[in-house]
């Protein structure tokens, strides 16, 4: 349970690093920024809420509470494996390296999920 939670928060802050380095290097009129100081706590607290249910379906071992949580963060893969080409038109590599380290974090968190309680069966040979 531990190991499950604190893979999701660390995927969580990752995301909201993201959102951070995004605010610091705007690329137009109607992306976040730091000039729109409720904006972006809008949209910090967004991630929050969208990170909520993997972070509550964490603390649970049933398989089938595994499978949806899993699912549930194949999707933020998915963001995050799109934040790395949007890294390359934001000026600055580290919106590509949160990308890439997330995409990491995110996909090993699907497996610590999925793998984490399994009990290892022996096999008996005769």
């Amino acid at each position: 349970m531990v190991k499950r939670f604190s893979i999701v928060f660390l995927t969580m802050v990752l995301a909201v690093i993201a959102v951070l380095l995004a605010a610091k290097n705007p690329t137009g009129p109607n992306t976040v920024s730091f000039d729109e100081p409720a904006i972006l706590w809008l949209s910090i607290g967004i991630i929050a809420v969208l990170f909520l249910p993997p972070l509550i379906l964490s603390f649970f071992n049933n398989l089938a509470v595994k499978i949806i949580s899993a699912i549930y963060q194949a999707f933020i893969v998915l963001s995050f494996i799109v934040l790395v080409p949007v890294g390359f038109i934001v000026p600055g590599l580290w919106v590509t390296v949160i990308g890439v380290v997330g995409t990491i974090v995110s996909i090993c968190s699907i497996i610590v999920t999925i793998s984490v309680g399994f009990k290892k069966r022996n096999l008996v040979t005769n």
